[in-house]
């Protein structure tokens, strides 16, 4: 790396190793430890949503876990991070559950739940979203994070701030690029600007294995966060 991209750079990679430091010395207490920590005041609070749940299990890894599973543990690490940062939170859901209020079939409960998670969103305050996906593909060679933006400025550039660190930091060589997220339903009908991160592909071995891995999803939340925290100009 050249010396002038690294003096701008060296922000970014220090709150990354500040907050990678500050949740991984917890070793196995890592999930949740921080939840009863106080909030700074900030203008922003983070809607957290682990895409899927409850009926909906999304998609299912090369090892038969669950998409659902994967969102949820690395939202609840995420959640730790970003109370770490001094960051106030919103759980889309804590527990392997759909948050749908009516229906009474699969389908018009799914409608339900998306319709839910677009509501918790836009009814709070100086909300900033973040929805975590996984990947698959028939070809099990494709691996690597790429992040989606709803349809604001804002969420573009926080998109392709969050993509370019994704790369630069878990997947070295990748050739992904931030897109809009068209045609997806929560980030179609939020108001508030947000990113819907697809965090790697389940077909993929080697990833899919990191992914499962807490070390890994400590890493991926540290990246998540301190981008969110520097666009959103809290470093």
């Amino acid at each position: 790396m050249k010396h002038d991209n690294w003096i701008v750079f060296t922000p970014f990679y220090l709150l990354v190793v500040i907050v990678f430091l500050g949740i991984a010395h917890m070793g196995s207490n890592t999930i949740t430890t921080l939840h009863q920590q106080r909030a700074v005041e900030r203008e922003h609070r983070i809607v957290i949503d682990a895409g899927h749940g409850g009926i909906d299990g999304g998609a299912t890894s090369c090892t038969g876990v669950l998409e659902s599973h994967i969102n949820l543990e690395i939202a609840l690490r995420l959640e730790d991070v970003f109370h770490l940062l001094g960051y106030d939170t919103v759980m889309i859901r804590r527990t392997d559950e759909s948050i749908y209020t009516q229906g009474n079939t699969i389908a018009s409960q799914k409608v339900s739940d998306l319709k839910e998670r677009v509501r918790i969103a836009n009814e709070t305050p100086g909300a900033i979203l973040i929805s975590l996906h996984q990947n698959t593909f028939s070809d099990s060679r494709y691996k690597g994070a790429q992040v989606f933006y709803s349809g604001n400025d804002k969420s573009r550039s926080i998109a392709q701030s969050m993509q370019q660190n994704l790369i630069q930091i878990l997947n070295p060589g990748s050739q992904r690029k931030a897109k809009s997220a068209k045609g997806v339903y929560l980030m179609e009908h939020i108001t508030c600007p947000g990113v819907l991160i697809e965090c790697g592909f389940l077909t993929n071995q080697e990833e899919e294995a990191l992914l499962r891995s807490k070390d890994y999803q400590i890493k991926l939340s540290a990246v998540i966060a301190a981008t969110i925290s520097s666009c959103l100009g809290d470093t």
